[in-house]
């Protein structure tokens, strides 16, 4: 199966103007819309962007198009799953053979099945596997079956790591450093107001990339699961320390904990097996969401056989109306049957190009930063002397900077995050490269200017 996006293959031109962009429209646009979406978005994480929410009006390759006029190069992607670039023919080709057929049966379809055998052939440890919708949703589930399976309840999270929305994981993804406690042994810090304070029973969280720590509170024996990124990439992308996944796959066999791999970034992104198999490191469970689909809202739990058969015969509950919905089924097989070697091989170029590109303009203009990650998903901090251990590493990261680094881009032609992540497609070539790295420097020149950075 090929990938074709006429933007990206038709069209060298950049999304830079002469002139900074604006974004009026899209700003009057989000303030009429409050009456009705609250905030104007759906999705906090889509709130308070510098210097407004933007409205779309199509995509295309690594472009987005918005109500101003605007062409902007990319690297949002969705938050996540457009690895293939915006609007791929093969993807809306097979969703829209498949619209012929039918949108929802509340019944199983032959699409699904080849989904479920594609992710299963390709993630090492899937043995087994169910479909949901979202990643919060598989995250909830595999947590289900870690608790049911070992009789335990307590759950061990990592400070700085997502695992959905939900009441019971959302505590200490980003706590202030002020009342996170002490660094061996953090104060669970809660992510919303109105979450149940009971809601963290069972939840125990730790730092990351600290073995003996982990090691020392396994030994108890009373831990259900284990769950992490095995490279911690959505607040900033940190590499585990040398031989700590595999010091943590050791720890969790010989306590009986269940370990559980977060991989709604990292499958299918860092390769097609995904960071388990770019580590070399096997969780007894995993979830998936983002770059299985390329933007269709699907995820999955896969893992070991005996595990996943509890929702068989276990009396372990897992359930959704829009589980293995045929159209997001047909998406994903297209999706996972476009991720060859070759297309990894060309965003691994692209994507060290342009790491490496930032870092040397970065360094000549003697701007304190650092550029981490791999060349599918990247972070870039300002402000550190060294790539981040750890969330309380990252978080002495100068933000406010960086704001103004991404809405100088912006108004450039470039739409990056504002938490420092970068996603690459296959579709940013070497001229949509040439393009962001222009813009990088002027940007950086602009804040120079300023004394911002």
């Amino acid at each position: 199966m090929t990938i074709h996006n006429q933007a990206a293959s038709t069209s060298t031109e950049t999304a830079q103007s002469s002139k900074p962009l604006t974004f009026e429209r899209s700003a009057e646009e989000i303030c009429r819309n409050a009456q009705w979406i609250a905030g104007g978005v759906n999705s906090n994480f889509r709130l308070n962007i510098s210097p407004t929410p933007l409205v779309f009006e199509k995509a295309e390759g690594p472009y987005l198009f918005d109500v101003d006029g605007n062409k902007l190069i990319d690297y949002y992607l969705g938050m996540g799953p457009m690895i293939l670039g915006h609007n791929p023919k093969a993807l809306t080709d097979a969703v829209t053979e498949q619209m012929r057929h039918g949108i929802l049966f509340g019944g199983q379809s032959k699409v699904e099945v080849e989904a479920a055998r594609l992710v299963c052939e390709m993630v090492p440890s899937a043995e087994r596997m169910r479909f949901a919708s979202s990643g919060s949703e598989a995250d909830q589930a595999a947590l289900r079956l870690a608790r049911a399976a070992t009789g335990r309840q307590v759950i061990i999270k990592f400070e700085g790591h997502y695992h959905g929305w939900f009441d019971n994981v959302l505590w200490s993804t980003a706590p202030p450093l002020d009342a996170a406690g002490p660094a061996d042994k953090p104060v669970p810090f809660a992510g919303s107001k109105g979450q149940l304070p009971q809601s963290v029973e069972g939840l125990e969280v730790l730092p990351w990339n600290d073995l003996a720590l982990l090691q020392q509170r396994l030994a108890k024996g009373d831990v259900a699961g284990v769950i992490m990124e095995a490279t911690m990439c959505n607040a900033g992308a940190i590499h585990p320390a040398p031989g700590y996944l595999e010091g943590v796959r050791e720890a969790c066999t010989k306590a009986g904990t269940i370990l559980i791999f977060d991989e709604v970034i990292t499958g299918f992104r860092l390769g097609a097996g995904g960071a388990q198999a770019h580590f070399g490191v096997k969780p007894d469970l995993s979830t998936f969401g983002k770059a299985i689909a390329n933007g269709f809202p699907v995820a999955a739990i896969a893992g070991r056989a005996d595990l996943l058969d509890m929702f068989v015969s276990g009396g372990v509950v897992h359930g959704g109306t829009y589980n293995s919905q045929p159209l997001s089924m047909a998406a994903t097989v297209a999706t996972l049957k476009s991720l060859t070697p070759e297309l990894y091989a060309t965003i691994g170029r692209n994507g060290t190009r342009l790491m490496e590109g930032m870092r040397a303009v970065f360094d000549k203009a003697g701007v304190k930063a650092v550029v981490t990650g791999y060349p599918q998903i990247f972070h870039v901090a300002f402000g550190l002397d060294a790539p981040a251990h750890d969330y309380r590493d990252l978080a002495r990261s100068d933000k406010k900077a960086y704001v103004a680094f991404t809405t100088a881009l912006l108004q450039r032609g470039v739409r990056a995050l504002e938490r420092g992540a970068w996603f690459m497609s296959v579709t940013h070539d070497e001229a949509v490269v040439d393009a962001t790295l222009a813009a990088v420097e002027g940007a950086v020149s602009e804040l120079k200017g300023q004394g911002i950075l």
